[in-house]
């Protein structure tokens, strides 16, 4: 464990959960994603960004060099949070590991739009990838956590149409939002940063009366036809690990590879924390190689 991990999970314990535990309305929530991408974002040196207007809107993040490939990327922030903004440290160090161009649709957000709201976004942000010329076999679908289930819950249900990204990449993704796994218990005090006795209330923000083993919502309980290979980042301490252990079963019995990669102390969706956090930048270096196996990218450095 480095330094830097250390100290961020003793504040997560001391600042962060006890927050998610008080914290009353969606809004207040969202201003500290926003500070988390602010704070660790840093300059985007050898980057193009752009905004793009668009149902949704997407932010878009590309390497002076970037190659052919697109990642598609969701964020997370339980459906209720997150931006391009509050996750721009993750995805601009992710577009430079991979050499792709990064997509990031601006989903829309409960309770102003309850699910799957999110997950019809997500289907569109795909769809005007496909009618601008992007190939299905150049699209890499990605997120984390609420992000991550997205991601999955895209996947099966463009196998279900016959059609088939060049992979996914899915980190501490949040896969079954009735709560049944067994980590969710376990796990409780373990989690540095997420409380388990708040789920009710998230849900009720997010998904208002949307069911919640509906396989949009929940890819756990999707069919998947012929799933991409898949690249799943999880922690061993936090309350979804279940949801990224059982998601990996449910793949490989749908005759999908899946690579699973286990950090043992590292907060819910570490990846945000970008160049930041030595296991952060671990994590996207070995997710931006399984992009480019996936997508073909040849390294250039």
């Amino acid at each position: 464990m480095s330094l830097r991990l250390a100290i961020l999970n003793l504040g997560c314990r001391m600042i962060g959960k006890p927050r998610l535990r008080t914290v009353k309305t969606p809004g207040a929530q969202r201003g500290d994603f926003e500070w988390v991408g602010w704070f660790c974002g840093g300059r985007g040196r050898g980057l193009r960004e752009a905004e793009m207007p668009g149902n949704p809107p997407v932010s878009i993040i590309e390497p002076e060099h970037s190659a052919e490939g697109t990642i598609l990327y969701f964020h997370g922030g339980g459906f209720i949070a997150g931006s391009a903004m509050s996750h721009r440290a993750l995805t601009r160090q992710l577009a430079r590991d991979s050499g792709c161009r990064i997509v990031v649709p601006e989903y829309r957000l409960g309770p102003d739009a309850p699910l799957p709201a999110a997950q019809d976004d997500a289907r569109a942000a795909w769809e005007a990838l496909i009618g601008g010329g992007t190939k299905a076999e150049h699209i890499l679908l990605a997120g984390d956590s609420a992000g991550g289930g997205m991601a999955l819950s895209l996947m099966a249900e463009l196998g279900q149409a016959g059609q088939r990204p060049a992979g996914c990449i899915a980190f501490s993704p949040w896969t079954d939002l009735t709560g049944s796994g067994a980590s969710m218990v376990e796990n409780a005090r373990r989690d540095p940063l997420l409380p388990a006795e708040r789920l009710p209330d998230l849900l009720f923000f997010a998904a208002g009366d949307a069911d919640l083993s509906d396989a949009r919502v929940s890819p756990l309980f999707a069919a998947f036809t012929d799933p991409a290979p898949t690249l799943i980042q999880y922690s061993e301490t936090e309350i979804v690990r279940d949801d990224a252990t059982r998601m990996a079963k449910v793949l490989r019995d749908a005759g999908g590879e899946v690579e699973m990669q286990c950090w043992p102390n590292t907060p819910h969706a570490w990846q945000v924390f970008g160049n930041v956090l030595p296991e952060a930048r671990d994590a996207l270096a070995r997710a931006g190689d399984f992009a480019r196996r996936c997508l073909a990218v040849a390294r250039t450095d």
